[in-house]
């Protein structure tokens, strides 16, 4: 599945204000039978998207038709568990670009970073804040600009600044994964190798 390019992106958040959202929760593990990377939206938070009947929990935000956009707005420690790539493509496979959280287990950001989906931590006052501007409107908006490493609630005018590893902004910015990244450095390497 290719990486789109990252643009500056205004969307409204879907909210998900629970703590230690683990991978399991993110995409049970009786569904890790496929090795391609799409197909695994369908199952993003399936055991609490779904009930015993396989049908639909209406109030679960991303079932609900209030929330939309391609924001998760979640609790502290997302991400936490196994190491499962799976709960990255999942996200993204489901048309979120980005999930903002107060923390995120270092595993899970490396693995969203690495397959098109961007980590935003934020303090958890702002955090708060974004989860109360929903509240209040469903439909409000936000502004991610990755080239500035800025978030803004659009609703109050308030922005705050992000962290992202140099390197992953660049993958990002281009849509290239590791191997993109290489390939579009191949005159520069031949160069080099040249020059040695």
């Amino acid at each position: 599945m290719p990486i789109d390019k990252f643009k500056t992106l205004t969307s409204p958040g879907i909210p998900l204000p629970i703590e230690n959202v683990d991978t399991d929760q993110i995409i049970p593990a009786r569904f890790l039978k496929a090795v391609e990377r799409k197909g695994f939206g369908d199952n993003l938070f399936r055991d609490w998207r779904y009930d015993s009947n396989n049908e639909l929990i209406e109030d679960f935000a991303l079932n609900n038709p209030k929330y939309s956009g391609e924001i998760l707005i979640a609790g502290k420690n997302f991400g936490s568990g196994s190491s499962r790539e799976h709960a990255a493509w999942a996200i993204y496979d489901h048309g979120l670009k980005v999930v903002v959280s107060s923390f995120f287990a270092d595993i899970f950001k490396g693995n969203a970073l690495n397959n098109g989906l961007l980590p935003v931590q934020v303090s958890e006052d702002f955090l708060t804040q974004l989860f109360e501007t929903i509240e209040k409107d469903p439909k409000s908006s936000f502004e991610v600009n990755l080239k500035e490493q800025t978030f803004e609630n659009k609703a109050t005018g308030e922005s705050v600044s992000f962290e992202i590893n140099p390197y992953k902004k660049e993958c990002l910015l281009n849509g290239y994964d590791d191997i993109d990244y290489l390939v579009n450095m191949k005159d520069e390497i031949e160069q080099f190798e040249k020059n040695r």
